[in-house]
């Protein structure tokens, strides 16, 4: 690793040319993208599940039983690993990781493989499944609301990490850097008669 202007942390590309690390304040505001996507996602596929889970439900505005909840759960977990693997490998990005110019990259500072990603997307869930189990051990108490604060976990990470790495970085061994800007198109200039 190489340090650059104000001891930025800087990571060698596949391109071998040296990305400073995307700053904290730009990879939440990505995450909070990241966030809007996945809720659209949830919607969407509660709503193209409702037939199928109101079969289940006994009518009317319920939640409905468990392996409707189940389903859906599976459902948006799996379409979202697909997402979010494909867009981490091969060098492609999600949408927020272009409008806010960051690359994924291994620690090495190359692409990332199927493997980093696949563990990069399940250590994102560490939170959720640990504000889970604490709700099933926190809710017969009244507490089931505290559970909630491990959702934060893997988030907040990155004021406990010495080099600001998100939980699922860090155990992924992966990076967010810049990317390269890239200069708007030109359209061709007439050539003289």
């Amino acid at each position: 690793m190489s340090y650059g202007p104000l001891g930025t942390a800087v990571r060698l590309t596949p391109d071998a040319r040296p990305r400073p690390l995307a700053s904290l304040k730009r990879r939440y505001a990505a995450l909070a993208y990241e966030g809007l996507l996945l809720t659209a996602l949830v919607l969407l596929t509660g709503f193209l599940t409702l037939p199928a889970t109101r079969a289940m439900a006994s009518g009317g505005l319920t939640l409905p039983p468990l392996p409707a909840r189940v389903f859906t759960f599976c459902l948006v977990f799996g379409i979202a690993g697909l997402y979010f693997i494909w867009c981490w490998t091969g060098g492609r990005h999600t949408l927020p990781m272009k409008t806010w110019r960051m690359a994924l990259v291994g620690a090495d500072g190359r692409i990332v493989e199927a493997r980093a990603a696949v563990t990069r997307y399940l250590s994102a869930w560490i939170g959720p499944l640990i504000a889970l189990i604490a709700y099933e051990f926190l809710q017969p108490h009244n507490l089931g609301a505290h559970a909630a604060w491990w959702l934060a976990l893997g988030y907040a990470w990155p004021a406990f990490d010495p080099e600001r790495q998100f939980l699922h970085d860090r155990l992924a061994r992966t990076r967010l850097v810049m990317a390269p800007a890239h200069p708007l198109s030109a359209a061709p200039s007439p050539r003289p008669h």
